[in-house]
């Protein structure tokens, strides 16, 4: 009799567990399901991310709405300058971000990155009137400027006792540009794709494109490294779709033509 009993209370007390687990499981999906990430982009980063009549559009923004929307999540957009994007993934007080971003093996140190969204390279910018100045070999002596944190500042700084540059530090891609417009430093690096949408909108641009790309390199969305599985596997995932649909094509296509 005490052993049926007590046979009887070990599997209650299992069958408990069993009900509380699945109770904790099913608690925890639905937290998973209706949490809101806290997102961040470039906000000043034309054509992946800027402000028009109030709004932020671009490249990133429209591909990070399409894939929110695929996948079923819900996001807070924070627009900031680039050289607070990765202080703030890994402090964590943001999830995850979509900035223009450069998969490097720096980064990867501290980060996680999604599949490769878009390819880039590095380009070197001189003002149109500087006819001396039309590539790598052109480079010893000048002054170089440079936005904070990002694969043209990394290049620049490898590179600074090389070409004996003088590096001007800025926050952010249109202050950079009007440095050398204005003639107070000789260069500029950037990311091809932006310099060359702003020469192709700015018709009172006096930037040019000195020589080819230094690189080539996959942007990618960021997370913290070992947080916010969920969310990369959440973009990967509405990622593909995109490029399986067009919906993909479509958004760069706005902005970049082929």
């Amino acid at each position: 009799m005490k052993k049926k009993s007590i046979i009887g209370l070990v599997l209650s007390a299992v069958m408990a567990f069993g009900v509380l687990a699945g109770c904790q499981k099913a608690d925890a999906s639905k937290e998973d399901a209706s949490k809101k990430y806290i997102i961040a982009c470039d906000s000043k980063y034309a054509p992946f991310s800027f402000e028009e009549s109030g709004k932020y559009k671009g490249i990133d923004v429209e591909l990070l709405e399409a894939i929110a929307k695929a996948e079923g999540f819900e996001y807070e957009l924070k627009p900031m300058d680039f050289s607070a994007i990765i202080p703030g993934l890994t402090s964590n007080q943001l999830d995850g971000a979509i900035a223009g971003m450069s998969i490097t093996e720096e980064r990867k140190k501290a980060l996680d990155f999604s599949e490769g969204y878009f390819e880039s390279g590095l380009s070197i910018v001189a003002n149109a009137k500087n006819a001396s100045l039309n590539g790598l070999n052109d480079l010893n002596g000048k002054s170089a400027a440079i936005k904070k944190g990002t694969a043209g500042s990394q290049f620049a700084e490898d590179n600074q006792s090389k070409y004996s540059l003088k590096l001007n530090y800025f926050d952010d891609s249109p202050t950079m540009f009007l440095d050398v417009e204005n003639g107070n430093s000789d260069f500029l690096l950037e990311d091809y794709p932006v310099i060359a949408y702003k020469i192709k909108v700015d018709g009172s641009s006096k930037l040019k494109i000195a020589g080819d790309k230094l690189s080539s390199v996959d942007y990618g969305f960021a997370v913290n490294k070992g947080k916010n599985a969920e969310l990369l596997k959440k973009f990967n995932d509405g990622l593909k779709k995109l490029k399986e649909n067009g919906e993909y094509d479509k958004i760069v296509g706005q902005y970049i033509g082929k």
